[in-house]
């Protein structure tokens, strides 16, 4: 009976400190998708149900919430005949479900990329093809203003394929939200804005205002460590995540370590780049033929990486990928499979382990949580 009773005491227990998420997928709406998926996503068993959909959203490939989770902001990935947008959505955390609020021209071709300031009044856009970022003025009811500052990067580097022009892959902001940091895939350099969320025209030109990467890297997204001493660029086209040193918005390069082994000779398809909540792995994402997470230590001391080893993401071109923030699970977007898989995490040794849990769902992009 003491027994019984403990056990129920500790089941009690487990189950009081679970931590239950909505779980929001971008996707690509040029097959069967229908936009933005919302799931609930259960951190203690890995679990996924689907809630809700939207029913007609043009390439959502990218979203981002608002701080208080209220709101949700997306890209619409076109370009050319259809010129890019953003979209604004209010979201209903009683029922899951996503309404429509409004649209705005995103100031260039193919924006892949958003996000917001923490408080809330601004929302910093990417436009990849257009070589372009703009800032949008968020209003009281979690609209989208037109944008009110567009900044064109002018510049190329050597890979004449994909290096042409500039190409604006992401905009970050540093931690304290001095600054942002916006990696131009097209001209090798992370250029870096100061922000002022009380001006009309946030962004300001930094005392240091780019960081080079390698000729023909192609930088594509960052992440801080956890202590805000480091920032980690993931290129694209070289394959590599380069370590810098953090501080006032200026990045000094430490290191620079392949993604994938010594003998891969075939083209690089590097993506995405995310940080476990205690600070001490960091995992990126490869496409191409390789189609698995890299897994590094780091060196919460010096910031330098050691590659610990690979595993295969269990579908086709990864995208994006999400770690939930308990550290126990990492969920990765396969494009190209139409599937979201799920890993449990060795929170000691970095490694991961396939799931039985999948979710199937058409051409997924960008992943995010909101604990509920």
């Amino acid at each position: 009976m003491r027994l019984l009773l403990i056990s129920l005491i500790l089941s009690l227990s487990f189950s009081a400190t679970a931590q239950d998420y909505y779980l929001f997928a971008g996707t690509y709406t040029s097959g069967k998708s229908k936009g933005i998926y919302v799931y609930q996503f259960n951190s203690n068993t890995g679990d996924v149900q689907w809630v809700s959909n939207t029913d007609s959203c043009v390439n959502p490939s990218f979203i981002t919430l608002s701080p208080d989770g209220n709101y949700l902001y997306a890209v619409n990935e076109t370009g050319k005949t259809i010129p890019g947008h953003v979209s604004a959505y209010a979201f209903n955390k009683e029922n899951g479900k996503l309404r429509f609020m409004n649209q705005q021209l995103s100031g260039g071709d193919d924006p892949c990329f958003i996000t917001t300031d923490t408080s809330g009044k601004w929302a910093i856009v990417a436009n990849y093809s257009g070589g372009s970022l703009a800032a949008f003025p968020i209003n009281i009811n979690g609209s989208l203003n037109h944008y009110s500052q567009l900044i064109q990067h002018k510049g190329k580097s050597i890979n004449k394929q994909r290096q042409e022009k500039a190409h604006v892959h992401s905009t970050f902001f540093t931690p304290d939200y001095k600054y942002v940091l916006a990696p131009d895939l097209g001209m090798d350099k992370t250029m870096t804005y100061k922000f002022n969320a009380a001006l009309h025209k946030p962004l300001l030109p930094a005392v240091v205002p780019y960081t080079n990467s390698i000729p023909g890297s192609g930088p594509r997204h960052i992440v801080f460590h956890p202590n805000n001493k480091f920032v980690y660029i993931i290129e694209e086209l070289s394959g590599t995540v380069k370590a810098c040193s953090y501080k006032n918005g200026i990045l000094k390069p430490i290191q620079t370590i392949a993604t994938h082994p010594s003998d891969y000779k075939e083209q690089p398809g590097s993506a995405d780049i995310h940080i476990s909540p205690d600070g001490k792995f960091l995992y990126a994402s490869n496409r191409g033929n390789e189609n698995n997470i890299a897994i590094f230590s780091i060196n919460n001391n010096s910031g330098r990486l050691t590659s610990v080893g690979y595993h295969a993401t269990g579908g086709v071109q990864p995208r994006n990928f999400i770690i939930d923030p308990s550290g126990n699970f990492l969920l990765v977007a396969n494009q190209a499979s139409d599937n979201i898989v799920v890993f449990k995490r060795n929170i000691e040794t970095g490694l991961l382990q396939q799931m039985t849990q999948q979710i199937e769902i058409p051409n997924p992009v960008c992943l995010q949580l909101l604990k509920k």
